[in-house]
């Protein structure tokens, strides 16, 4: 087994498949300590690179000095030159809310295919109990021809990302880590130690560690499923939401969770993989499945809300442009990935009405290729009878109200949905402007 010495000296390399939102701060943090080889599949992922621009803001290139040694590759023959492997790509879920284990899957061919003898692979994508050891190891062996806990060994580190968040980064949280044996873990310790301040945790076995993963965001998808429904419970008694929960919160011990849409690579998909393999072993997991169904709704319920808004107000619904600000699946981050913004938008189209949609943050082409919705021009949001702010990014946010005003065509009517209530309602009742939230 590769040694930490041996990484340290740069004899031999650590190498980062996939370059994303997990994968790309991991490689800076590791090259400032290792040789670092990051490999992405995407030929313009690492031309862009190469060239120091980073899409998913992850990353502030101004700050990567030449003390980090890191290289960018979409070669994988380059994976032989690595004996520490780790493997950060998306694992999302399909059509059927079932895991897409296809790019973990494909990755681990790669990897397999490039193995050298005394290696050590780590998975940080998100995974149900079992799959690294039951699914993985087998691809590996086969592809290698090498025996895993002989020739070469297994561990996993679950990642603890939040994109967007300059105060949690991959070296202010604590990391997990669980190796196939001892020895194993102990490496690992090691080297996520020399870039995590906050300390490592290693868990017993690699299972423990995979449901430790799926667990974090499983809660706190049910208590977000929690708040939506009293939202919605609080919406029919015409209770402000948010009144009731800041004063419930002035008890120590009450947890300050916001109602809102739940998307994302982590949040909106982990909970699946969970109940995937709780069914598979014939559980049926009632209380994790009704919160999932709970927050998938939120966006028709908002789309509903809004059209409701309308009718009161004597407006009519087929042909009405209501604006909707941010498509992102969370404030002032550019990722698109299992957005429920289209779920308000796919339930406001069923009404006739018609829809624009503005991203602060989002790439146009992206929005145009992965999710089939056209973004418009700030200067196109006028004449709107209603208007949604489903994403706070902070470009929005500092728009003054009296400007929000003046994009409607009936200003006496104005109508503003604010999904994660950010706006300040005494200044739009100032304004008469009509005001919703969740």
């Amino acid at each position: 087994m590769i040694s930490l010495n041996e990484l340290k000296s740069k004899a031999d390399s650590i190498a980062i498949v996939g370059l994303g939102y997990v994968g790309l701060p991991l490689a800076v943090a590791l090259g400032r300590h290792f040789h670092v080889i990051g490999v992405d599949i995407s030929e313009k992922r690492v031309a862009e690179l190469n060239q120091r621009i980073d899409r998913t803001n992850e990353v502030d290139f101004s700050t990567v000095g030449d003390d980090v040694d890191l290289e960018f590759s979409a070669d994988l023959a380059d994976l032989k030159k690595a004996r520490l492997v780790i493997i950060a790509v998306p694992t999302p879920i399909d059509e059927f809310r079932s895991p897409d284990l296809r790019p973990v899957k494909g990755a681990t061919t790669s990897v397999g295919q490039y193995l050298q003898p005394g290696t050590v692979v780590v998975y940080e994508s998100t995974v149900y109990p079992g799959l690294t050891e039951e699914i993985c190891v087998p691809i590996l062996e086969a592809e290698s021809g090498l025996k895993c806990g002989e020739d070469f060994w297994v561990g996993y580190s679950p990642e603890r990302i939040n994109p967007g968040d300059q105060v949690h980064r991959l070296e202010t949280i604590v990391k997990v880590v669980a190796g196939q044996t001892e020895a194993c873990g102990e490496l690992l310790q090691q080297v996520y130690g020399m870039v995590v301040e906050a300390g490592t945790h290693l868990a017993p076995n690699i299972r423990t560690a995979e449901a430790a993963k799926v667990i974090e965001n499983t809660q706190r998808d049910l208590n977000i499923a929690l708040m939506n429904e009293l939202s919605r419970i609080f919406d029919t008694m015409g209770i402000d939401t948010l009144d009731v929960l800041e004063a419930a919160g002035t008890k120590w011990n009450f947890l300050p969770f916001r109602p809102g849409l739940v998307g994302g690579h982590c949040i909106g998909v982990d909970p699946y993989y969970l109940t995937f393999k709780a069914e598979a072993m014939g559980f049926h997991p009632h209380v994790i499945l009704a919160g999932r169904e709970i927050n998938d709704t939120m966006g028709k319920f908002i789309a509903e809300s809004t059209i409701k808004r309308l009718i009161k107000n004597d407006c009519k619904v087929r042909g009405a442009r209501i604006g909707v600000l941010g498509l992102t699946f969370k404030e002032n981050v550019p990722d698109l990935r299992n957005t429920r913004v289209v779920d308000i938008l796919e339930e406001l189209n069923e009404y006739g009405v018609d829809v624009l949609v503005h991203d602060a943050q989002a790439d146009h082409d992206e929005a145009r290729d992965v999710l089939g919705v056209e973004l418009c021009d700030l200067e196109t949001m006028r004449d709107l009878d209603a208007l949604i702010l489903a994403v706070p990014h902070a470009a929005y946010t500092e728009i003054p109200v009296a400007e929000l005003k003046k994009w409607f065509a009936t200003p006496d009517t104005a109508l503003i949905v604010d999904v994660k209530g950010i706006l300040d309602r005494a200044e739009l009742a100032a304004e008469h402007i009509e005001y919703w939230r969740l």
